[in-house]
Formats: C-alpha cells, structure tokens, sequence
C-alpha cells in the first residue's frame, strides 16, 4: 500500500504544480494552452543544468528563469501583440518540445536521453517507505494551500479574480489587468519549472525527448475539471494521478490478460471524462471574460 502511494505521489506532483500555473492563468484570463511547452523546459533545463553545473540550486534556478522567460513571452504576444490566446500557447507548446530536442542535441551531440548524476533532494532512509519521495512532494500540499489562501483570502486574489472575469470592470477601479496577467503567467513559469524539474529529476534524474507526454494537457483539463479552484483543481490533478497508477499496478496484475495500449491511455481517458462531466455539471464550458478582452480589445 506504501508503495501504491508513493506512486501516486510522485506522478501526481509534477502535474499538480503545473495545474496550479494553469489555474493561476485562468483565474487572470488566460486559457494557458502553453504548459506542456513550458513544462518541458523545466524538465529540460533541470536535467541539463545539474550535469553541466554539478548544483541543484543552479540547475532548478535556471530551469525557473528559462520557464518565467517563455512564460513573459506568451505574455508579450497575447498582450502586446494581441495574438489568440488558445493558438499562442499551442505555438508555445510547439516551441518547447522542439527547443527541448534541439537543445539537448546541441549541447551533446545525440539524441539520446541525458542521465543526471543526481536529482532532487529527498527525505532518506530514516522515512522508511518514504524514504525517495523528494523535498518537491513534501512541498506541494503546502504550496497548494498557500495559493488558496492568495488567490481566496487576499487583497491580490480579489483583484487577479477581477482582470479574468470582468477586466473592464477592474481597470474602471483603477486594477491593471495586463500587470496581473504578467504576473498570473509569471508565477505559473515558476509552478512550471517546479513540476518539470519533478517530473525529470525527482526520481528518473533523466530527461528524453517529448516525456511530458501530454501532462500539460492533462493539467489544463484539471482546471477546468476543477472549476480553476486551487482545491479542486489538485484534486482533480491528483484523481487523473490515481487513475495512471492504477493502470500500472493493473499491468503488473493482469499481465496479458488486458491491452497494455489500454492501461497506457487510462489517465487521458479519465482525463476526458473528467471534462465531459465537467461540462455537464456546469452546463458546458464558458470562455472568460478577459479572454474576450484580450480578443477585442
């Protein structure tokens, strides 16, 4: 049972942290089609930077710089250059899976996947069964809290809530949607670089080609699965989590007995569902406000 759970911990961690960027940004306006690209940096990065400096610190500040660097860019082409949203963060997607291959390429000379040395730091042998999970998962639940309290009970939430659902409003009162929307998508690329440097270091202390497989993507539909509520959103992250685990432990099960392509999907099929009924609790998907600003304004 230990072990089932720290399956679910480490699987589920990277994906929450990058959830969090994703409600973060819907909260400001912002659809943010862009974290599977800004999750592969992170990962990319942290990887890269541990071999090429030999410090964690190193490498996890540089994957946060590159990933607040992407994330200002999409905030630059929405805002400044008024491009679609939804098709900027596809564009930015695009661009980190390939600058991630072409990176790793150039700086080794193959396409291989790149080792790290070492990953990131855990708890040790005297946490027993827990012993491997890294100081990342201790942190999430609290970092999860600590949004819900920003996000619900400060000053700061009220006026972020405010740029995404009623931006004519907010600047009417003098709130600048466009600096919350900077800020929204810059927290987010630190939420990012977090999740991918979980994702990529926290156990694997590996980093191949394209392995976000579609977590951003997940991400972005536990937002909306989760209503964009930094509770609900974990959560539905977490079940979407549970769901993978389970098919792993059913391979190990079943063997042969049940497609392995089938166990393999189960977490983007849950993810789909998990839309679907969604969409039917709240009467269909609504496009937010700001959304409709930055298309307009």
């Amino acid at each position: 049972m230990n072990d089932f759970i720290v399956a679910i911990l480490r699987s589920g961690t990277p994906l929450i942290y990058v959830t969090m960027a994703g409600m973060i940004a819907q909260r400001a306006g912002i659809w943010h089609l862009g974290l599977e690209g800004v999750m592969i940096i992170g990962a990319c990065a942290t990887v890269i930077g541990i071999v090429l400096t030999g410090s964690f610190v190193a490498a996890i500040l540089i994957a946060c710089v590159l990933c607040f660097l992407a994330s200002i860019l999409l905030w630059f082409i929405i805002e400044k250059l008024k491009a679609n949203p939804i098709i900027a963060g596809l564009g930015l997607t695009g661009l980190g899976i390939g600058g991630t291959a072409l990176a790793a390429q150039s700086i080794f000379g193959s396409q291989a996947s790149v080792t790290a040395p070492f990953g990131v730091p855990r708890l040790g042998p005297a946490f027993g069964s827990y012993s491997s999970i890294s100081i990342f998962v201790v942190a999430m639940p609290f970092v999860v809290l600590a949004l819900w309290v920003l996000l619900k009970r400060t000053r700061f939430g009220l006026q972020l809530a405010a740029s995404g659902e009623h931006p004519f409003a907010a600047r009417s009162v003098g709130i600048n949607p466009a600096r919350m929307r900077f800020i929204a998508l810059a927290v987010g690329g630190v939420l990012c670089a977090i999740g991918g440097a979980e994702l990529s270091a926290g156990s694997l202390q590996i980093f191949a080609q394209n392995m976000t497989a579609g977590r951003g993507f997940m991400a972005f539909a536990a937002v909306v699965f989760g209503a964009a509520h930094p509770i609900g959103s974990a959560l539905a992250a977490l079940f979407f989590s549970v769901v993978g685990a389970l098919g792993i432990r059913a391979q190990i099960v079943f063997g042969d007995a049940v497609p392995h392509d089938l166990l393999l999907a189960l977490p983007y099929l849950a993810t789909i569902v998990g839309v679907w009924i969604s969409g039917r609790l709240r009467g269909g998907a609504k496009t937010a406000n700001g959304f409709a600003e930055l298309r307009d304004y």
